[in-house]
């Protein structure tokens, strides 16, 4: 088995690269920036999403199966919808068409709840959860689920499968995850008891045993499949979590939600606020019903993170 990973210096490409590393598999490695991999990895430049057709094809050569990490994510603030088209929606697509047209086993694409569901919005997400993306990254990514897959089509084949995730956990994290653990690592009592959300998390490690079972599952791939850690957890609990990792008192404050929106839009922060209060739980069963595991403790999880930022 050799495996072209893309992305893979990425915050889940380099866990991918390391699990299937250990796991004995040949590797080629696609990155922006193949400098920050060591000498002896063979890195290669990731092509343009305008690169010659040839540059995809020589990607793609002789290797089996295709991990697709690499993309533009929704914490690039000054990213313009061109950027996210270029880096998502085009790349994907002449990747996945050079793939299919040589590469003999599987192509794995890393998407986003984003695809489906806005930050906003409460809902429960599965497999046939009818795609209403809401921003210009989430359009993007439900773009390239659809590029990859009907590349693959195209080709006569059904051995492509677009992998959805929720907000990720793990050293390295950005996003909403990132500013909830830097307001945990304060003395400051935080009004937390109005964030009345309830959401599904993943580890990064529990991403990539996904990945791995996808690669090597014996049954037929399914166009898409959602991953989640087990059980979602409460928007507070997230945060008491992380101040228990700390060592700090936890000093969570019961106050209306009512009060705190208005102060959330003065400040600037209504979208975060939004997306705090909602609930979005990703339901795994299919994944699971196939012989992956969930992450079972999150909140463990999230305070032995803040124990290591810690020491």
């Amino acid at each position: 088995m050799k495996v072209l990973v893309t992305g893979a210096t990425g915050f889940i490409g380099r866990l991918v690269v390391h699990h299937l590393r250990q796991a004995g598999a040949e590797l080629r490695l696609a990155s922006r920036h193949p400098e920050r991999l060591g000498p002896g990895d063979g890195a290669v430049p990731m092509p343009n999403f305008d690169a010659p057709a040839a540059a995809f094809l020589t990607l793609t050569r002789e290797v089996t199966h295709v991990v697709h990490c690499a993309g533009l994510n929704n914490d690039q603030g000054n990213a313009t919808e061109a950027d996210y088209r270029a880096a998502n929606v085009e790349l994907s697509a002449r990747l996945a068409h050079a793939a299919a047209a040589q590469a003999s086993g599987r192509f794995i694409h890393l998407s986003s709840i984003r695809a489906v569901i806005g930050a906003r919005v409460s809902a429960t997400i599965d497999e046939n959860t009818f795609p209403d993306p809401q921003c210009v990254y989430g359009r993007s990514k439900r773009e390239s689920e659809v590029k990859v897959l009907d590349a693959y089509a195209s080709h006569g084949r059904s051995d492509a499968a677009v992998l959805r995730l929720p907000p990720i956990y793990g050293s390295g994290m950005k996003g909403n995850l990132a500013t909830l653990m830097r307001l945990a690592d304060t003395a400051l009592p935080l009004p937390t008891g109005a964030l009345a959300g309830v959401r599904s998390l993943m580890s990064a490690e529990a991403v990539v045993r996904a990945v791995s079972h996808l690669l090597r599952h014996s049954g037929a791939l399914r166009p898409i499949y959602v991953g989640a850690d087990m059980p979602p957890v409460a928007v507070e609990a997230i945060i008491a979590a992380f101040r228990r990792g700390f060592g700090r008192p936890t000093r969570l404050m019961t106050v209306p939600a009512g009060l705190m929106r208005p102060v959330a839009g003065l400040l600037g922060k209504r979208a975060f606020w939004d997306s705090m209060t909602a609930t979005q739980i990703c339901d795994p069963a299919l994944l699971i019903s196939q012989g992956w595991a969930p992450e079972t403790d999150p909140l463990e999880r999230l305070a032995e993170m803040a124990r290591l930022g810690k020491s």
